[in-house]
């Protein structure tokens, strides 16, 4: 009996060994493969690996590095529960045979956020933004063009995107949820869908059921609004009422014509941010948004399934139309410079994306570690700034790593109002 005791021991202890080497080995093997693939869009560190008898494979300290990227996505650590030791030997041998019920949770998501946050040889020529991109597209300045980027995000006190990721399959359905520190969350239910690791094809056409989408802002939204309309130099109500004009006029242009309902919830979205639900088709034009005709009225009986702050909103359609292409304005072909008022000179906050624009002028600029230089603009590369300094009667061009900069200020004369 002892040795029959002694035996089982040494067997549980062997299979427990061969699991926990099996699994690192074939985990390592799935992420080198992985990272082969992701090679020419960026750089992929799968960091420790570890598992759990309960069927569980944990990876700490895995980060992401995308070549359009200044700053990598850090991933502070990474579960995906298979529920059985076996599931998860099979799902690491063929990742196409995920067991019928698992989830993956990632805690520690970090992006860090600079000035800029894209190389300069991605928006060298402007075809990074696509044209649904520019859609939602919020300007925060006095011209239009310049829009809300990473620069303005740290002037508001946003200094990194953090949160938690959380992935779960089973039979019925896929659930992801996407919750941050301080800019919302979002939560997806899609019925009937089924991930393919390997197929992004299979997996988008494995459910032609709706999926139901729930975007909440966590008060982001009221301090977007706030900082453009500063920035603007306008009222809260008057800069919404200009993002919304745009919104609008970019539908026109794609042929599509929205209700009253639609853009006054857009409106109301800008100012106020809350909580919207709604139902998302794929595959269809509109995303699944109900489209009417010019000749059809907005009876209620055909609208699109979509609640704000916990009530139904009616009446939110789409209709058809032909394509309104707006002529451009002459400013749109002058430099993103705002325009200038003789009367008024001072520092102003500039957009460090847009810091090539500012050569030659005279700057300021505050370190992270809280020193200030100050002096002209020599020159600008993707990964720092010169500023020229006279010393001794000459002048000296200080290198400054765009990385360090948290403030970018210009002396010039004020906006035209």
């Amino acid at each position: 009996m002892k040795r029959l005791l002694t035996i089982l021991v040494l067997a549980a202890l062997l299979g427990f060994a061969v699991f926990k080497a099996g699994s690192w080995w074939l985990a390592d093997q799935r992420m080198a493969e992985a990272r082969q693939a992701l090679s020419e869009s960026g750089v992929l560190e799968r960091g420790k690996i570890s598992s759990g008898i309960a069927g569980s494979l944990v990876l700490s300290g895995a980060y992401w590095q995308d070549f359009e990227l200044t700053q990598p996505l850090i991933v502070d650590r990474a579960e995906f529960e298979a529920g059985s030791p076996l599931a998860l030997l099979k799902a690491l041998m063929n990742p196409a045979d995920l067991p019928a019920r698992w989830s993956l949770q990632a805690e520690g998501l970090a992006l860090v956020l600079e000035a800029t946050m894209f190389r300069n040889w991605v928006t060298a020529d402007g075809s990074r933004d696509s044209e649904h991109a520019t859609l939602f597209a919020l300007s925060c300045a006095p011209d239009p063009r310049q829009q809300l980027g990473s620069g303005d995000l740290l002037r508001m006190g946003i200094t990194r995107l953090a949160g938690e990721l959380i992935l779960s399959q089973t039979p019925e359905r896929v659930h992801l949820e996407l919750n941050s520190e301080n800019t919302g969350s979002l939560e997806l239910n899609w019925p009937g869908a089924r991930i393919n690791l390997l197929s992004p094809e299979a997996t988008l056409a494995s459910s032609s059921q709706p999926i139901e989408v729930t975007l909440r802002d966590g008060g982001l939204m009221r301090r977007v609004a706030a900082y453009c309309a500063r920035e603007a130099g306008a009222e809260i109500t008057e800069w919404a009422g200009r993002a919304v004009q745009a919104f609008e006029t970019r539908l026109n242009a794609r042929g599509w014509r929205a209700s009253e309902q639609l853009l006054a919830l857009y409106r109301q979205w800008l100012i106020e941010g809350g909580e919207v639900t709604a139902t998302v088709q794929l595959g269809s034009d509109t995303l699944g948004i109900p489209v009417h005709s010019e000749e059809e009225g907005a009876d209620g009986s055909i609208a699109w399934a979509l609640e704000y702050n916990g009530a139904a909103v009616p009446d939110v359609f789409l209709q058809k139309a032909e394509p309104v292409v707006a002529e451009p304005p002459k400013e749109a072909l002058e430099p993103v410079v705002p325009r200038e008022n003789p009367a008024i000179t001072r520092w102003y906050i500039e957009d460090l994306e847009q810091a090539a624009t500012w050569e030659g002028r005279k700057v300021r600029v505050t370190l992270s570690n809280g020193n200030v230089v100050e002096g002209h603009l020599a020159n600008v590369t993707e990964r720092e700034l010169e500023v020229a300094r006279t010393v001794a009667g000459g002048e000296v061009a200080y290198p400054i790593a765009i990385r360090a900069i948290t403030m970018f200020e210009i002396w010039r004369r004020g906006h035209a109002q």
